[in-house]
């Protein structure tokens, strides 16, 4: 299937990039009008952009139904101020709900049962029940446009932040399974960034991986290994060696059961090197392939 987003309706082309380009991480803005009433509402169209200066970006882009513009967007162009707000599972519910296109003079912290907290630094409330709350000013606005499904880049620097103690592990950095946040799939779908779903790639650091066409060609070209595999072993930084001390149980079977063989054999070092990858153990794996 291709698309070309030139000849596609508007509503589709929104459907699909949102289903491609996803999860999305949530803004939950809380902004005042120029009247001090208060507003809630969530924003997928979000994300972290810079660290110094501290720079988010969020875009209540124009309705595609009708290019009427949100609250949002109208009261930071009238204040420059916004409270970003993460969404965590435990209040995806309650968040959803504030997204109702309520009347202005309507308060969504009361409509969704949240409760709106004063901030330090800027005049819009916080959310308590969210475990990280920015207060930010709003450095710049970006229109891309003055269509149906046009964003509008509200460029915006936290000025203080506050942290839930309860997401912090021991070292005082924030436990992606304790802040249990979730993001926006396509249509009405969402995902739980917690539990079997947060897994870690380790990264290169100061030294760039061998890469995978440094790989030997009977581990390049393997039947059994999937590309994720591959990638994990050219992560390593120099091409690892025979290690006389390595001990493996599982390698002298596979050694006994298939040394006449040696097809099969290769089939099933690859096999256990795959279970050891799985596992993280990308050492192990190496010391299985180069036996």
């Amino acid at each position: 299937m291709i698309i070309d987003p030139a000849t596609l309706p508007v509503a589709a082309l929104h459907g699909y990039l949102q289903g491609a380009v996803a999860p999305r991480p949530i803004c939950f803005a809380s902004t005042l009008d120029a009247e001090g009433r208060p507003n809630l509402s969530p924003f997928s169209f979000f994300n972290l952009f810079g660290t110094n200066p501290p720079t988010l970006i969020f875009s209540p882009a124009r309705r595609v139904r009708d290019n009427t513009v949100k609250h949002t967007l109208e009261n930071v162009l009238a204040t420059r101020e916004v409270v970003i707000n993460v969404v965590s599972y435990n209040m995806v519910q309650q968040a959803s709900l504030s997204s109702c296109e309520y009347p202005r003079d309507v308060n969504e912290f009361e409509k969704s049962g949240f409760t709106p907290i004063a901030s330090e630094r800027v005049k819009p409330f916080r959310v308590k029940e969210s475990p990280v709350q920015m207060e930010c000013k709003v450095r710049e606005v970006i229109a891309t446009g003055d269509g149906p499904g046009a964003g509008n880049l509200v460029i915006c620097e936290p000025l203080l932040i506050h942290l839930d103690d309860a997401i912090l592990n021991e070292k005082g950095q924030i436990d992606p399974h304790k802040i249990d946040l979730v993001a926006r799939m396509g249509a009405d779908f969402y995902v739980r960034a917690s539990g079997n779903a947060v897994f870690e790639v380790a990264k290169p650091n100061s030294h760039c991986g061998i890469g995978i066409d440094a790989l030997p060609p009977a581990i390049r070209h393997s039947r059994v290994l999937t590309g994720n595999h591959l990638g994990q072993l050219g992560n390593v930084h120099q091409l690892p060696h025979i290690d006389a001390t390595f001990d493996d149980a599982h390698l002298k079977q596979i050694f006994q059961y298939y040394s006449l063989t040696p097809d099969e054999m290769e089939t099933e070092l690859h096999r256990y090197a795959a279970q050891l990858l799985d596992k993280g153990d990308v050492a192990g794996a190496w010391q299985v392939l180069l036996a």
